[in-house]
């Protein structure tokens, strides 16, 4: 890629979007299309909107939020219809503070600067263009230019609303400039960034005694007071306040309830009616989007207090809890370690995925689902089959508990500790056993955690662990298998005939004595427990099976080894558990002979061509498991 050639291509794409004309042509620009006077809401709903949107399971999904947040479907649902949605529609939630809420390392911030750079990328779209005032310190909407008595008749001609009022700035630019002709004022386009502070402001509290109430609202020149003669002169105020430059855009508060009361105090007027109060002016009119993060135990002391009720009235709180689900969190994993410089070293399956475990464990509540412990439960919300257990039940565990994922291990202390375990010296590879030894060594150095947590996450370790051990002679299991194929589609077919004789009440022929005799019913158990079905649940599997079968040979279709998914598993740990003996020598002999070795070789390249193991762990992997099975 020749690096100057695509920064000038960005340069002329710039200077392409740029537009300069008079009021009049702004007009005009409406009459094709209003969608550039839209509200900071509305731009932010259709930037979100415009990334596309995706039924599953009855519930929206938001590509927007798809690269970086992971595991919030249902929270970014809420966040989107319930407040954005509405917001754009000018619904009186437009009025409020959006204020996230949740654990740290929760994805708040992170939301938010997606929020930003998203609204940045889409006001170089056509659609989310945005026009303003030139020479405006605000970037203000240009039909702030059209006199209040005339704005019924222009709303109606043009099919736009107009709110807001000139800021004081292009009061006096008017008079003066332009001689009250608002048809021949300078409009342009602006491109919203955070960097040249236009639509994006970003206010972050500091210490009270020296943080200024200018950071938000701007100041007073006194250099130029002397040229102008008043304070009042808005030639002599630098409107360069947050609240000033995130006007047309999103205003962002970190750690709003850490702010000293009297910054929060402006936010009363300009939430309830999009206007603050600035210097020796009249109120000064403010489009914007303010979003706000905190913590639980920031929120609950800033609710406690009755000083607080005005404010408090004018947000919409948002919670915004930890990730449940294993296969998204082990995304976060992914995320993280592929941000950082440590590609040289491979993570082997299944070591992130144990960390996630963990983590996930560490968030769940007891359920009163009887029979139902974290492990099934943790299942479930992965979206994995539980049997018996249904959808219904899954519905009633996730309302069961409003603060559910409001606590427990967060991404950052697991990201540590798995940077702790890659840093190590001489590493080429780690896996899951050393992701779970940080995280266990790591809990000794835990300052902030108690006794009874410290006990509690050490079980969710050993638990892991499990889980693991499990993952761990899956893999081997299928590797195995695949070198003894030939097998494995024999006792498939075997298994067949058994079965299709038992639903139709008939005989099967021994292929050896050429003899009738009854279908198996001991190989035909054996297969069925493999995968846990019960005695009682034993006919109702052997019909599915036989319709199944039926179904493939009415289409012409072979119904063969891979067709039904937990048949093949029942088939494959059938024959793994007759192997087992076959695998322990294999695995743990010292010195193969040249037929195990052969095996070994073989189960060896599988585990690195088609489950992404290196040399490294793949033998590790079959040294852990031999030490399990012998155990």
């Amino acid at each position: 890629m020749d690096i100057f050639k695509r920064i000038a291509e960005h340069r002329a794409e710039s200077e392409r979007l740029g537009w300069t004309g008079t009021f009049k042509e702004y007009v005009e620009l409406l009459r094709n299309d209003p969608a550039p006077a839209m509200t900071a809401h509305a731009r932010v709903y259709e930037m979100i909107s415009s990334h596309g949107v995706e039924e599953v399971n009855g519930h929206k999904r938001y590509k927007f939020f798809e690269q970086e947040i992971f595991g919030l479907d249902r929270a970014i649902e809420k966040l989107v219809e319930e407040y954005f949605h509405s917001a754009a529609k000018r619904l009186d939630v437009r009025k409020r503070i959006l204020l996230l809420m949740g654990p740290v390392s929760g994805g708040k911030s992170t939301l938010v600067t997606m929020l930003k750079r998203g609204l940045e990328q889409y006001s170089r779209q056509e659609r989310g263009a945005v026009f303003a005032i030139k020479g405006c310190p605000m970037h203000e909407e240009p039909l702030h230019l059209v006199p209040n008595e005339l704005r019924p008749e222009v709303e109606k001609a043009l099919g736009v609303r107009i709110e807001g009022n000139l800021c004081p700035s292009c009061q006096m630019r008017l008079r003066t400039e332009y001689n009250g002709e608002i048809e021949k004022v300078l409009v342009e386009r602006v491109l919203i960034s955070e960097e040249n502070r236009i639509g994006i402001g970003t206010f972050s509290p500091s210490d009270p005694k020296s943080q200024d109430i200018a950071d938000l609202t701007g100041s007073i020149d006194f250099s130029t007071i002397t040229e102008y003669g008043s304070e009042s002169d808005p030639r002599a105020y630098r409107f360069d306040g947050e609240l000033n430059k995130a006007n047309r855009g999103v205003m962002e508060f970190q750690e709003m309830l850490k702010c000293d009361e009297k910054f929060l105090w402006n936010l009363l007027s300009l939430t309830q009616e999009g206007n603050f109060k600035a210097g020796r002016f009249a109120l000064i009119s403010a489009d914007e989007l303010i979003i706000a993060h905190t913590n639980e135990s920031e929120y609950r002391a800033f609710i406690s207090n009755k000083k607080n009720e005005a404010l408090q009235s004018r947000m919409i709180v948002m919670p915004i809890p930890y990730n449940l689900k294993v296969s998204e969190e082990e995304k976060i994993y992914e995320k993280l370690v592929g941000q950082s410089d440590m590609h040289h070293i491979h993570i082997a399956p299944h070591a992130l995925r144990a960390a996630a475990i963990f983590s996930i464990l560490t968030r769940l509540k007891e359920t009163k689902k009887q029979g139902m412990d974290l492990l099934k439960k943790m299942r479930m919300y992965d979206g994995e089959e539980v049997e018996g257990y249904k959808e219904n039940d899954l519905k009633e565990m996730q309302s069961e508990y409003i603060e559910e994922g409001m606590s427990g291990v967060d991404p950052r202390y697991v990201i540590n500790r798995i940077s702790s375990a890659l840093i190590k010296q001489n590493l080429s590879c780690i896996n899951a056993l050393d992701v779970l030894r940080a995280l266990k060594d790591g809990l000794d150095q835990h300052a902030s955690i108690t006794k009874e947590e410290r006990e509690r996450n050490l079980n969710f370790i050993s638990v892991a662990r499990k889980e693991y051990d499990s993952l761990a002679k899956k893999e081997v299991q299928k590797a195995f298998v695949y070198s003894f194929e030939e097998s494995a589609k024999t006792l498939f077919e075997n298994y067949l005939d058994n079965i299709e004789a038992f639903c139709n009440w008939k005989k099967i022929r021994d292929p050896l004595t050429d003899e009738e005799m009854d279908p198996d019913e001991r190989l035909m158990r054996s297969i069925e427990e493999q995968i846990g079905v019960s005695e009682n649940a034993k006919k109702a599997f052997r019909e599915e099976i036989l319709i199944r079968l039926s179904s493939y040979s009415r289409k012409g279709r072979k119904f063969d080894y891979n067709s039904h998914d937990r048949l093949r598993e029942a088939i494959e740990k059938k024959l793994f558990s007759d192997l087992k003996d076959i695998v322990k020598i294999t695995t743990s002999t010292k010195t193969p002979d040249e037929n195990q070795l052969k095996r070994i070789n073989e189960v060896t390249a599988r585990l690195i061509d088609e489950h992404g193991y290196c040399s490294v762990c793949a033998n590790e992997l079959l040294r852990y498991v031999g030490s399990l099975l012998n155990r």
